[in-house]
């Protein structure tokens, strides 16, 4: 045997008894899970800016979230993404707990597991638990990764882009939520993730108008997605809603520079985060750092399980 082949055997197992020592570890339950989360919806709204929403005082555009969720929830006025500000690497940090560059066009799965994975995996449960509902066709990729023995494995169901199967192009946000209703009317998912394309897609169209209704219709959406949670008898008391985007925008004027986004701008990295639920605060408004890896280390943590490969923190300053 040369010493290529040598090393390379070598590689081989170091790389297989990591992988296996993460696979145990998703089973070692954190300490503290006496909470009475169930279950989680994550809804991203794409591409917002911060500036038109809770940045901005009288929130003229967010009427519902700003008075129906805030206050008997979580704000967070000090949320980022530092990585990549675009949709998928964006989606990609909040799922994977990681910022790991990838393709934006949706040909690129994460490379670390998911939230998803992870939890499924370490709960033992059927792929409908679990959905990744999007009116962008592109974030399929967020039901699977390309990590070593987690590639296809506890992937969640996903209802993605115009023919609902992670092709076809990005619908509208309607359908997304209309679907979003039908699948937890039907299957009353314990982990789920909505992406409404709403207002990053009138944005980059240079749509001044649409862009602001955008915003305003993803906040209907938000509040009658957490009216169908309080009135619902398997979600009721049990849920926790977490609101968010996945970047924001650049900040250089109307008449340009919402079109845009993708550096490392404050108009880019600055989000908004909403958090409500049987186990957070109520009426809190918190102004400490914090970012999009941070997310799911906190639902493993309210779930129960570990992410050995995230990065991100528990966001301890939210629970009671």
């Amino acid at each position: 045997m040369n010493k290529y082949n040598f090393f390379k055997i070598v590689f081989i197992f170091v790389l297989l008894y990591l992988t296996s020592c993460d696979k145990q570890e998703v089973f070692q339950a954190p300490n503290s899970t006496n909470f009475q989360t169930e279950n989680v919806i994550i809804v991203v709204i794409d591409g917002a800016r911060y500036s038109e929403t809770w940045g901005d005082p009288t929130h003229a555009h967010i009427p519902k979230i700003a008075n129906e969720i805030a206050p008997y929830g979580v704000v967070s006025t000090q949320f980022f993404n530092n990585g990549k500000t675009n949709t998928n690497n964006g989606h990609s940090a909040i799922t994977t707990g990681r910022y790991f560059e990838i393709d934006n066009s949706g040909i690129e799965y994460p490379h670390f597991p998911s939230v998803f994975q992870f939890w499924a995996a370490s709960k033992n449960k059927p792929n409908t638990d679990a959905w990744v509902i999007t009116s962008k066709d592109k974030l399929h990729v967020l039901s699977n990764c390309s990590y070593p023995l987690w590639e296809g494995k506890h992937k969640p169901s996903i209802n993605c882009g115009v023919n609902e199967n992670g092709s076809g192009g990005y619908r509208h946000d309607s359908i997304t939520f209309s679907k979003s209703m039908e699948i937890l009317n039907t299957h009353h998912p314990k982990m789920t993730l909505i992406n409404f394309r709403e207002p990053d897609y009138s944005g980059h169209a240079a749509n001044w108008e649409d862009y602001i209704l955008g915003i305003e219709n993803t906040d209907q959406y938000v509040s009658e997605i957490w009216n169908f949670i309080q009135n619902d008898s398997i979600y009721a008391n049990k849920t926790t809603l977490i609101v968010t985007n996945d970047h924001g925008r650049h900040l250089d004027g109307v008449s340009d520079g919402f079109i845009n986004h993708g550096d490392n701008c404050l108009g880019c990295k600055h989000l908004n985060f909403y958090a409500i639920g049987p186990d957070f605060k109520e009426g809190e408004v918190l102004d400490n750092p914090r970012d999009l890896i941070d997310i799911s280390a906190t639902i493993s943590y309210l779930f129960g399980f570990q992410m050995p490969t995230g990065r991100g923190r528990v966001m301890f300053e939210l629970f009671k």
